[in-house]
């Protein structure tokens, strides 16, 4: 079952219906390695807003490491989803996803809260262990180590939106009972989804998220995943992103680009159709075609709305 008390409005606009909602994931002009337009991105957002997304995806993404092969859409996660907040309205607002072995939890706490204080409660945090291996040495955090300092900085960040003037204590420090972070979120809780593994369990997920962001599966392990998935967590909501390029051909089929494809649009009408079947209740999308405003409509009018 869900965790009581995390169920703000951005968690209730992705998943508080029957079926397969929709996200676009930041940049959404695709500028990657490079600081985007910031006025391109505004309009981009608040076009995939009018035509029927549910969401808007942020990435976390400290430093450009060039070996890796992006810099996400390199504006950090709080300023810009607070910039992004208020030139929407109703839209979700994620984070996919904040590194807290990285940032410390009193720190991810207070602009998490912030963000959603602005926002009417919009905003669902994905959070993750990290993946680029010079970043831990940058901030001094012991790689072997961040499975564990993952759990501590996600329980001290509970902990903090949950209670007043809290005691906990971890590797990243200790409250004593005499200071309070504020503001508190909207809810009891800003939903927390983990993302990929996350040096976790599957069954410590199930239990403390609510909800998994998974990446881009092949189907067969995707169906397999969710089979697994709700054994273990119930209702709790799965999303994974994915790459769409669509094809000038409606019929063309699919090739596969890195975490995604390129295909027509009947295709990828059919394949989101099965991803629904097997009970996916998200998918961030990361539209790849050169006229993005476009492709946001075109995949809006042909899946969104069929769907």
């Amino acid at each position: 079952m869900p965790t009581p008390g995390h169920e703000n409005e951005g968690y209730r606009r992705l998943f508080d219906r029957d079926g397969l909602t929709f996200g676009a994931g930041f940049p959404l002009t695709g500028a990657n390695r490079s600081t985007p337009n910031v006025a391109e991105e505004i309009r981009l957002a608040k076009h995939a807003e009018a035509v029927g997304f549910d969401g808007l995806w942020a990435r976390d993404v400290p430093t450009y490491w060039p070996k890796f092969g992006d810099a996400g859409q390199t504006f950090d996660t709080w300023p810009w989803l607070s910039h992004v907040a208020a030139h929407t309205d109703d839209i979700a607002l994620g984070t996919s996803s904040v590194v807290l072995t990285l940032r410390h939890p009193i720190h991810v706490a207070k602009a998490a809260a912030t963000i959603d204080r602005l926002s009417d409660g919009r905003l669902v945090l994905g959070v993750a262990s990290g993946d680029r291996d010079p970043e831990y040495s940058a901030f001094d955090v012991d790689r072997e180590e961040r499975g564990r300092a993952f759990r501590e900085r996600y329980e001290a960040i509970r902990t903090v939106w949950r209670e007043e003037f809290p005691t906990i204590e971890g590797e990243w420090g200790r409250l004593e009972g005499d200071l309070d972070v504020v503001p508190k979120p909207t809810t009891e809780t800003i939903p927390l989804l983990p993302t990929g593994n996350s040096r976790q369990s599957d069954e410590w997920i199930a239990e403390h998220g609510d909800g998994w962001l998974f990446y881009h599966l092949p189907e067969r392990t995707l169906e397999s995943y969710l089979a697994d998935w709700r054994e273990l967590a119930g209702e709790k909501p799965f999303s994974i992103a994915v790459r769409v390029e669509l094809a000038d051909d409606p019929a063309a089929e699919p090739e596969p680009l890195h975490l995604g494809f390129h295909a027509g649009i009947e295709w990828f009408r059919d394949y989101f159709r099965r991803l629904e079947d097997y009970g996916l209740d998200h998918a961030i999308i990361g539209i790849q075609n050169e006229d993005r405003e476009a492709a946001l409509a075109t995949f809006a009018d042909e899946i969104i709305d069929e769907l």
